[in-house]
């Protein structure tokens, strides 16, 4: 298997014309949908969708032609946020599961495959393996006259503009009568068919850029500050109240304040977490390399805070678990199972607008009244690192006394309230390293130090 392609029981992601190839699609939309016939039977329909990335369409036309290979028929969504995809498998009576078509932050050349339950979320890590499985087995296909068809499915963005909108959790009215000005950057990604109708339907007035869904990215896609300094320019010459800017497949929010600063991902969940945790008691669950900014938040409304395992798969299985009222990473996503169990951006905007107009100040007021934190990531080619041994060396070569949790990779936390976290990633052939602490120098000390045990 190439490099180049990373098959996970999360779903795929390659490069496109090296790794992840049209047959490769094909393959793995046979392989999933022999899993979804054994686990649900053949009647209904598997729904398809894509990001706007420009290998989009060839791709959609290959995983379709895997999964009706197998006999299963597909419904075509389009184009569109995976957020608005898992709901519309959620919400159509006959649908049995769902593929979509993403690379979600990664760069242009990237793009893959995200698996989808009946449910309208995605798959358990247990039936990803089942599918990673069958992906290398020889698979059973349907005779001529039993493939399935395909038709468009259409309505997915409009009706997850409505249920955001039905949500006791947010006050139309309230919102609309702030009027707000909202800059917002869809980095040319699904984002601008979602986004704006929503922000306009809640009576702001949109100041957008790069809004047109045609996948050629003008900067590097992922929503993070320092990829975001046309947002924030936009921001300082149109004075808006906030700017947003959302990753290709929109299932994460980033927050520009009225000053045109990049505030940092990491306080799109924890200003969330703050407001939805305020208004309904229950737990609050993030990842083990989010900022502590989210825990103090649940503290300060009384919210019990657990950590989970990277990925947003293990994260709403320990929302399951726990009765969480919101959940997420620390990268922008912010999963609120009142809607439904996955990352959304569109529903973390709403939310941010929401506590906005519950305030009635500024972002920058509500980021500066807040104890903050300076967070250092770092990202080292895996290569032939033989990443368990590796971890237990950090484990024991860690200075002070370092609180170890190995729920996934290795994070250590130590008593002055630091911490960093070094994992294999699931979507790069990298090692990522997060570190943390109240002064940068501190975080990038953790940082240095680690990145020191691993070049050995």
């Amino acid at each position: 298997m190439s490099e180049s392609l990373i098959v996970s029981a999360s779903g795929i992601r390659g490069i496109v014309g090296e790794g992840l190839t049209p047959e490769i699609a094909a393959r793995y939309g046979s392989a999933f949908a022999s899993h979804i016939a054994a686990r649900r039977g053949s009647d209904g329909f598997v729904a398809v969708g894509r990001d706007s990335r420009t290998s989009g369409a060839l791709l959609l036309d290959a995983v379709t032609a895997g999964v009706r290979a197998v006999g299963l028929d597909v419904r075509d969504l389009g184009i569109v946020a995976t957020p608005t995809g898992l709901l519309a498998v959620e919400d159509a009576p006959d649908a049995i599961g769902g593929l979509l078509v993403t690379a979600s932050h990664n760069p242009a050349e990237w793009n893959g495959l995200k698996l989808v339950a009946a449910e309208g979320r995605f798959l358990s890590p247990e039936d990803g393996e089942d599918v990673q499985r069958r992906f290398g087995e020889t698979l059973e296909l349907a005779t001529w006259d039993e493939v399935g068809d395909r038709r468009s499915l259409t309505g997915a963005n409009e009706a997850h503009v409505e249920r955001i909108l039905a949500l006791p959790v947010i006050d139309v009215e309230r919102i609309r009568e702030r009027r707000f000005r909202v800059a917002l950057d869809c980095v040319r990604g699904a984002g601008g068919l979602v986004v704006p109708p929503l922000l306009e339907r809640l009576g702001c007035e949109v100041i957008g850029i790069e809004l047109e869904p045609d996948g050629r990215f003008p900067r590097p896609p992922e929503p993070v500050p320092e990829n975001l300094g046309p947002l924030c320019e936009l921001v300082r010459r149109e004075k808006p109240d906030v700017g947003f800017a959302v990753d290709p497949d929109v299932d994460r929010l980033a927050l520009v304040d009225e000053a045109g600063r990049a505030v940092g991902e990491d306080w799109t969940l924890t200003l969330c977490a703050e407001l939805v945790g305020g208004r309904e008691p229950g737990p609050v669950v993030t990842n083990l390399s989010s900022s502590r900014s989210i825990q103090d938040a649940a503290e300060r409304v009384g919210a019990p805070f657990h950590h989970a395992p990277v990925g947003e798969a293990k994260v709403v299985a320990r929302m399951r678990e726990l009765g969480a009222t919101i959940g997420g990473e620390g990268n922008g996503g912010v999963i609120y199972p009142g809607l439904h169990l996955t990352r959304d951006a569109p529903l973390a905007a709403a939310l941010i607008l929401q506590l906005l107009a519950d305030h009635e100040v500024g972002l920058a007021a509500l980021v500066d009244e807040r104890p903050s934190y300076r967070i250092v990531k770092r990202k080292i080619p895996r290569g032939g690192l033989e990443v368990p041994e590796l971890l237990v060396r950090i484990g024991d070569a860690a200075p002070g006394e370092a609180r170890q949790d190995r729920q996934d990779g290795l994070r250590l936390d130590w008593p002055d309230g630091s911490w960093v976290h070094v994992r294999p990633s699931g979507t790069e052939p990298i090692l990522r390293i997060v570190a943390e602490a109240q002064q940068e120098k501190d975080a990038r000390d953790r940082a240095d130090w680690v990145e020191s045990c691993v070049r050995g």
